[in-house]
């Protein structure tokens, strides 16, 4: 692909930062044909070095400054709570009139990191790929993060560079950038990871009870084990460094809390008039007429037994984040083109239980009369809070401690649910990308 463009003919790409998805940024340019100079720690280059020596086209170099001033474009693929520090430390030795960019998932002070400690020859332009390294990039969504020091012909490289991944490409200011990704990342994680503690406070493993397998129940199980099968600071960095996550967060958290207390409180009308008020706000006629999941679909993928009988739920989780995007005033829709894989499974399930009046009903029935889920809601409800306390608080030792306990709970099971995951994410956003990307393709073009 590489040759496809003879007047960038000897340029080089740098990686600084070789994790997960350093390593994936890095093999697709050098399968690409582009050649990479690639680094990380110090102490890591003898390993990295080995860990690539089929990789030709990859340069392992000892550390940033020999990555900076042998490279044209300059990507830090790095912690975000990390990024100041080590711009600081490589960002002068970038080379004159180079371009630098991120791929952190937190741009605000990814780019005032920029902005402070590289020189003014040096051009800006970031990007975001909107999924995890085990995706492959393929269709899957790509920001990238255009800035006023970046010329059209730096983009216009950063765009043919990037377009190896063969990702679907929009872009967008930092700023929108972060507030979208609030939209459509902060508050999910927040749900999933609320879900995995509530599990542990009950010493639940939910893929073992009936009650929690099949259909939605699978989405919530196997999503929230992929989250904590991951590294702590993916979703750290995020939620904490996020201007406009924290607020979402807090707002999911308001709403968890307000539902349960009206469930345990008997106040049938009340809540029904609630959860129905949102959900024909969030899913007025012409969003999402067509239903993204179907529960067919969903039950191949299950970590346990079908059960013959689907067992009600209160879904306390999937109300409340209707209830959240109400009450924030947030369209979900408008921001599919940037939505992570996560977040339209997410989506779908929500969609899926407010496009259907009778399983609404059930579940509202449930939420008031039936105690069955009543332990379950209350620790989910006490973990919500808890989530976004920890990230008011901005402490990444807390979050790092209150995500890793709870990661090693779940972790005997983290190599059937990457593995179901990853059938399940494959199998249901190649039924939906079709219709997903082209509705989201004009809600761009409409709202960014």
């Amino acid at each position: 692909m590489a040759d496809q463009y003879p007047d960038m003919k000897g340029f080089e790409i740098g990686v600084i930062g070789m994790g997960d998805m350093g390593k994936m940024y890095a093999k697709n340019f050098s399968e690409a044909g582009w050649r990479v100079n690639a680094c990380d720690r110090e102490e890591n280059y003898e390993s990295l070095k080995a860990e690539l020596v089929k990789h030709t086209n990859i340069n392992v170099l000892t550390n940033g400054h020999r990555v900076s001033r042998a490279s044209d474009y300059i990507i830090y693929s790095v912690e975000a709570e990390m990024i100041d520090r080590v711009v600081a430390n490589y960002g002068q030795s970038t080379r004159q009139g180079a371009i630098v960019g991120g791929q952190t998932s937190c741009k605000t002070p990814e780019i005032a990191a920029f902005e402070k400690h590289l020189p003014q020859d040096v051009e800006i332009v970031s990007c975001h790929s909107l999924h995890g390294p085990k995706i492959d990039p393929r269709g899957q969504p790509l920001v990238i993060v255009t800035h006023p020091r970046a010329s059209q012909e730096s983009i216009q490289r950063v765009k043919r560079v990037l377009s190896c991944l063969g990702s679907q490409a929009v872009e967008l200011t930092a700023q929108e950038h972060d507030r979208i990704t609030a939209d459509t990342q902060a508050v999910t994680h927040a749900a999933f990871l609320s879900m995995g503690t509530a599990w542990q406070a009950n010493a639940q493993f939910p893929w073992e009870m009936n009650r929690y397998v099949g259909g939605i129940e699978n989405v919530k199980i196997n999503l929230t084990l992929r989250i904590y099968s991951s590294k702590w600071h993916v979703y750290a960095g995020l939620a904490i460094l996020n201007p406009s996550a924290k607020e979402q967060i807090r707002q999911y958290a308001t709403s968890v809390s307000e539902l349960f207390k009206l469930m345990i409180h008997g106040k049938r009308e009340e809540f029904e008039q609630r959860v129905k008020k949102a959900g024909a706000e969030v899913f007025k006629p012409g969003r999402g007429e067509e239903l993204l999941l179907r529960e067919d679909v969903l039950n191949q993928f299950s970590l346990g037994e079908v059960p013959k009988e689907r067992r009600a739920n209160s879904h306390l989780s999937l109300l409340a984040m209707v209830d959240c995007w109400w009450k924030l005033g947030s369209v979900p829709y408008d921001h599919m083109i940037c939505s992570t894989p996560l977040f339209r499974l997410w989506l779908g399930v929500t969609q899926y239980l407010f496009r259907k009046p009778d399983l609404l009903d059930e579940v509202i029935r449930v939420a008031i009369d039936d105690n069955s889920f009543r332990q379950d809601d209350l620790e989910f409800m006490v973990a919500a809070r808890g989530w976004s306390d920890c990230v008011s608080f901005g402490n990444f030792d807390s979050y790092r401690d209150r995500f890793e306990r709870i990661q090693k709970f779940f972790e005997p099971r983290f190599s059937d649910a990457t593995r179901v995951g990853n059938e399940m994410i494959k199998t249901i956003l190649q039924s939906t990308a079709s219709n997903d990307m082209g509705a989201a393709n004009k809600e761009v073009n409409g709202n960014v």
